[in-house]
């Protein structure tokens, strides 16, 4: 990060150690950033981008690239998952007492023998639910340091790294089964704490980002995956359901923000996956650029179902690949 000639901090591409996500997300973006590099408008590559906006931001990872590839002075991120933004803001505010809790974690579990870990991961877990019913999520305290050093610790050591909440809103995933998990990464969380210093946080809603829009702006929009079929609806990241009728909001409020030259990258998967008649997106995106990329999904229980499908990428600007 560098001084603007205003003294504002900018993302600046010139970092040796590049900062990643600090929570693993199903869904996450990273094994395809190499490709949605090719889709980036030219006004960001010619740093004629000044902010930057994702509504969804789930674990981050585009957002990463982008800080750390391109010059952007300022980021907006938002989310309706209330306990990611909390997560967030403790590592953008407090990075150095999360760290001292999670390390106290991290040693408290990996000295124990495996039965004894998963005894520690579901007291952890049952205590996490429990107190989510009397936590205060919209005045910051010492009681969010701890509580995302309990996100982190279950999101490392959870089965598959998934970060999943039922209905009711509890964190419902397995204890997962490794040998010597990466609970603690503390030279990451430092890159992600200064990577943040520059960004606003907020739990809101996608809707929302209309409020605070800006002039020489992207916007890349990253909502829950439409199920590729009936029972394959992994979109509970958050107690909240993405209904076909959001997605329709979604793609008005893609159309609104092209009408204020605003650039616009969408992603979701491809309907066309499990249903080569199905055109949802085609129909809801019809007057901006689709692309279709290969991608390959990573939540699946069973390896050998891992297999590449593809991914559908909206433009409201032409693409020179």
């Amino acid at each position: 990060m560098k001084k603007n000639g205003k003294g504002e901090k900018e993302y600046s591409q010139k970092n040796d150690s590049k900062a990643k996500p600090f929570l693993k997300w199903a869904g996450g973006k990273g094994q395809l950033l190499d490709k949605f590099n090719d889709f980036y408008p030219e006004e960001l590559k010619s740093n004629q981008i000044h902010h930057y906006y994702e509504p969804f931001v789930g674990g981050g990872a585009v957002f990463f690239y982008i800080a750390q590839q391109f010059n952007i002075k300022s980021a907006y991120l938002f989310d309706i998952n209330e306990e990611l933004i909390l997560s967030y803001k403790v590592v953008q505010r407090d990075v150095s007492k999360l760290i001292e809790t999670l390390e106290k974690l991290s040693k408290g579990y990996l000295k124990l023998t495996l039965e004894k870990r998963s005894e520690f991961y579901y007291k952890i877990r049952e205590k996490f639910n429990k107190e989510r019913h009397t936590f205060d999520y919209n005045k910051y305290s010492t009681a969010w340091i701890k509580r995302t050093a309990q996100i982190i610790f279950l999101n490392r050591t959870c089965f598959n790294g998934l970060f999943r909440f039922n209905s009711s809103g509890e964190f419902n995933v397995p204890v997962g089964r490794y040998k010597n998990p990466r609970i603690l990464n503390e030279q990451n969380l430092q890159l992600v704490s200064e990577l943040l210093s520059n960004a606003e946080i907020k739990k809101a809603d996608f809707r929302e980002i209309i409020k605070s829009i800006q002039p020489f702006s992207f916007v890349y929009f990253d909502p829950p995956y439409r199920p590729l079929n009936r029972t394959s609806g992994f979109t509970a990241y958050s107690k909240e359901k993405f209904t076909d009728e959001e997605q329709k909001q979604l793609a008005g409020l893609f159309k609104e923000l092209d009408k204020k030259n605003i650039k616009l990258m969408l992603s979701n998967s491809d309907p066309k996956n499990s249903n080569p008649d199905d055109n949802f997106f085609d129909e809801l995106y019809k007057d901006f650029e689709i692309f279709r990329i290969p991608a390959k999904r990573m939540i699946n229980s069973d390896a050998s179902k891992r297999h590449a499908v593809q991914e559908i990428i909206v433009t409201n600007y032409s693409v020179s690949k």
